[in-house]
């Protein structure tokens, strides 16, 4: 009998254990099921609870358009930068460092330019470029850019000491484009500001071109500086799609339709204002010797 006393202390311990099994079984059962029944089929609930969107399956998003961008100081040609800004200081642009160069880039210009009169005029242009891939946790690259896009048209319609500001939806540019004018009175001059902020497909194109009048100097026609920003982002939207051509060397979409469907940023400053793609203002620098437009 002694011997017999573990042996009948394990097997009712086993015993015991047993209702516990087979309740937890029938509930999973059931609560799979739906019917009750607790029959053999106690795995089909958590196959057909494994719906799109689940643990098992996670929600999927339309690949992303364009993988690349191209150099933001070789998104403007040279002449394109000459006629912008005249008297331009470095015609190969100052290009802001970054860490990823695939998701965001930016490259700026300034100069001085005198026409044999009193002071000089000067300009200031930026390019800013973002990229965003496609997220199952925060959307489309698409969707990401649209985003980005609202965020950079507010920046500029909030800017410190922006006065008379005006927006127009632009068309031809990307898949959706707006302008924004501005002006800005600083200890330099009075600035006209404008920003054009651009969307194709996953891509962000931000370009800002500002210019003032300086030592006496008129200030520059703004209604043409508009144009010459638009004309400008629409150069840097093809430079976009140029750089994401597919391997027939057909462009995966042009620069005034979508056909297919990822930062840290900076406040603008502008007189000059500043891209995502960590660009500085250089509006500031007026103690260079004024050049003379050739």
């Amino acid at each position: 009998m002694h011997r017999k006393g573990p042996r009948f202390t394990r097997i009712l311990a086993a015993c015991a254990a047993v209702p516990v099994i087979l309740t937890a079984a029938a509930c999973s059962s059931d609560s799979g099921s739906g019917s009750g029944d607790g029959g053999g089929k106690s795995d089909s609930g958590s196959k057909s609870s494994a719906a799109p969107g689940g643990k098992d399956k996670p929600a999927t998003v339309e690949k992303a358009a364009f993988d690349t961008l191209p150099d933001a100081c070789k998104a403007l040609k040279g002449d394109t930068v000459e006629d912008l800004v005249p008297g331009v200081d470095e015609k190969s642009g100052k290009s802001a460092n970054s860490e990823d160069t695939a998701t965001r880039g930016s490259c700026s210009w300034n100069g001085l330019d005198s026409d044999g009169t009193k002071g000089s005029k000067f300009h200031w242009l930026s390019v800013g470029l973002m990229r965003y891939d496609s997220n199952a946790t925060l959307g489309s690259g698409n969707e990401l850019a649209k985003a980005q896009l609202t965020k950079k048209l507010e920046e500029a319609k909030t800017l410190d000491g922006a006065k008379n500001v005006e927006t127009k939806t632009l068309k031809g540019v990307g898949d959706e484009a707006t302008l924004v004018t501005f002006d800005q009175k600083k200890k330099e001059g009075d600035f006209k500001n404008h920003r054009v902020v651009a969307r194709v497909e996953n891509a962000v194109v931000v370009l800002d071109y500002n210019g003032a009048g300086l030592a006496g100097a008129k200030d520059p026609d703004s209604k043409e500086m508009a144009k010459d920003a638009q004309d400008a982002a629409e150069k840097a939207v093809a430079a976009v799609v140029a750089a994401n051509k597919d391997k027939s060397g057909t462009g995966k979409s042009s620069g005034g339709s979508s056909t297919d469907s990822s930062s840290s940023d900076k406040a603008a400053s502008s007189g000059g204002s500043s891209d995502d793609g960590d660009s500085d203002s250089d509006s500031g620098k007026t103690t260079k010797k004024p050049r003379t437009r050739n």
